[in-house]
């Protein structure tokens, strides 16, 4: 019986959403001067395909997608939500975030979401932390399941985001020994 491949490096990125840009922004700075520099990122998009965040952040959200140079291991993905936590306790007010900062990986075949919440359909990691398959790559592009949250599947749809971030990451496995 041969040994076990390692696991594929993974394509670390973050989902930030406020009321005002400049949140984000001051929030982005701060991750990368811990994780290291962002390789690309989305435009600035409207938030509102939910208002499960109105009573903590108000109206009127946006969100921006950033995706990092380097690539992580996935286990290393549960200090970086509890990272990502931390961050949010820095830019919280009155015991409210600010900002939301939702950390994440993709994979050729699959995106990664981690979060603190339990549910039938996620697997625990460890530290308090589960991870959900939110989208898989079939038939040339992501697709997701009957549980991926609608603005990850409308960003897919309408932007083409995560399959643009599958395609660099691909071309960067191709340079990892």
């Amino acid at each position: 019986m041969s040994e076990p491949k390692p696991a594929a490096p993974a394509q670390l990125f973050m989902s930030l959403f406020a009321r005002k840009e400049e949140i984000i922004n001051a929030a982005e700075e701060r991750l990368k001067a811990l994780l290291g520099p962002v390789e690309w990122q989305s435009p600035l998009l409207p938030f509102d395909q939910t208002d499960y965040y109105t009573p903590e952040f108000g109206t009127h959200l946006v969100r921006r997608f950033i995706f990092f140079e380097r690539l992580i291991s996935q286990e290393s993905i549960v200090p970086i939500k509890h990272l990502a936590w931390k961050i949010e306790k820095e830019f919280s007010q009155d015991e409210r975030r600010l900002v939301n900062i939702d950390p994440g990986y993709i994979l050729l075949e699959r995106l990664v979401l981690v979060t603190f919440k339990n549910f039938a359909h996620r697997l625990y990691l460890g530290q308090g932390v589960y991870g959900e398959v939110t989208m898989i790559f079939r038939h040339g592009r992501f697709q997701p399941l009957p549980w991926t949250y609608p603005d990850y599947a409308a960003a897919e749809e309408k932007w083409g985001l995560f399959s643009q971030a599958r395609e660099k990451y691909r071309r960067k496995l191709r340079h990892v020994s």
